[in-house]
């Protein structure tokens, strides 16, 4: 069975963030920390810091949660890394 995750990366704490969703986050933060696709917005202001996780067991809800959180304000976002990573420390994935 799949899992979902909806994500929150950032350039460094309080700066240029990122929200993706991805069915497997591993890869996906790989291709964000090496730039593998140039052109892309994080690769273009160096956004490679995994600060927040979600996790669902199905598409429909992560997709959905993604969607609201890119149309929240920038403080919404920030309250929300806030609340579970103070500190906006890099959450490892091994």
């Amino acid at each position: 069975m799949k899992t979902y995750f909806v994500y929150i990366l950032c350039s460094q704490k309080y700066g240029t963030l990122y929200v993706g969703m991805t069915s497997d986050l591993s890869r996906r933060i790989y291709e964000h920390k090496n730039h593998l696709m140039a052109k892309s917005f994080s690769a273009r202001h160096n956004v490679t810091r995994l600060v927040h996780v979600e996790q669902y067991a199905t598409f429909a809800p992560a997709e959905k949660r993604e969607t609201r959180i890119k149309q929240w304000p920038r403080q919404w976002k920030i309250d929300l890394i806030n609340k579970n990573n103070p500190a906006w420390d890099e959450i490892s994935l091994l």
